[in-house]
């Protein structure tokens, strides 16, 4: 029997994933058609019931519903739960279990994509969102200097911090205003910039924008931008004008989704094709 695999958010219009997850499937002849889902909040419930049907092994989660989907889950793994948040989810006859596989892929995917390592680096995160959370525990457990979060809803922001205070340990972690990144220190003085927020996304209202400009931007940082469509963000541009190392989100796409497929199959992923299908889609 026919397998299927969802891929559930809303909205799902900049979204490469099936051009991605397809011929990975089709790579190890496995009989499994990946889907989108588009799904409004009204029908969260709904979709992710369907994952529970015999011939679904299970789905991805995506912007805006990696956290809202929590509760309609049966069961999380330890890493899921310390995150707060879900973007793989595996059906094992009818139960849900949410996995969080952002937190390796940003890891793997700075290593494979620009060796860069994290320990002792003093970053700064712009977002405090599901994927913001898995970046702020990987920085974490792989050792980092100091995190400083941004996002526009400050408390937001203090929220996370809050989350993760106790495994921050004696690792400074903090939320400033929104209105204070571009003159604050802890950008000044960052080695690594993530962009979490979906600013410079293909089809979203702020599309055209970047967080930061090339004069916000230390010469000698590594600025990550998350999102992936476009491959050249707004961001990007921006870093590269200011001297700096960059690394787009079609890197943290792959290795993230690398590790759902092996949640969902128990084979290894093809990653090498799963890279280049993507960047086929994009381009």
């Amino acid at each position: 029997m026919s397998k299927t695999v969802a891929l559930i958010g809303y909205p799902l219009q900049h979204s490469i994933s099936p051009a991605m997850q397809q011929p990975a499937f089709d790579q190890l002849e496995l009989d499994v058609q990946y889907q989108k889902w588009e799904t409004p909040e009204s029908g969260l419930a709904a979709a992710v019931d369907r994952l529970r049907g015999a011939s679904v092994l299970g789905a991805n989660v995506t912007i805006p519903w990696k956290e809202k989907v929590i509760p309609l889950l049966d069961e999380l793994s330890d890493t899921a739960a310390r995150i707060g948040a879900v973007n793989t989810v595996v059906n094992r006859d009818g139960r849900l279990m949410g996995f969080n596989t952002d937190a390796e892929g940003f890891v793997s995917s700075l290593l494979q994509g620009a060796d860069y390592r994290l320990r002792n680096r003093k970053a700064v995160v712009l977002g405090a969102g599901g994927v913001a959370r898995a970046v702020v525990f990987a920085l974490l457990n792989e050792e980092v200097t100091s995190v400083t979060v941004f996002n526009r809803s400050t408390e937001r922001g203090r929220l996370l911090v809050r989350a993760f205070a106790r495994s921050a340990g004696r690792i400074p972690l903090a939320a400033p205003p929104w209105a204070e990144l571009a003159e604050s220190r802890a950008l000044a003085d960052s080695n690594l910039v993530v962009n979490c927020t979906s600013m410079g996304m293909k089809h979203a209202d702020a599309e055209a924008d970047s967080p930061l400009t090339a004069a916000d931007i230390p010469a000698d940082a590594m600025v990550y931008d998350l999102v992936y469509n476009p491959e050249e963000t707004p961001l990007l541009r921006e870093a590269r004008k200011a001297g700096a190392e960059t690394l787009g989100g079609l890197h943290m796409l792959v290795h993230q989704g690398a590790a759902a497929f092996e949640l969902w199959t128990g084979q290894r992923a093809p990653i090498d094709i799963m890279m280049a299908k993507a960047r086929e889609a994009l381009r």
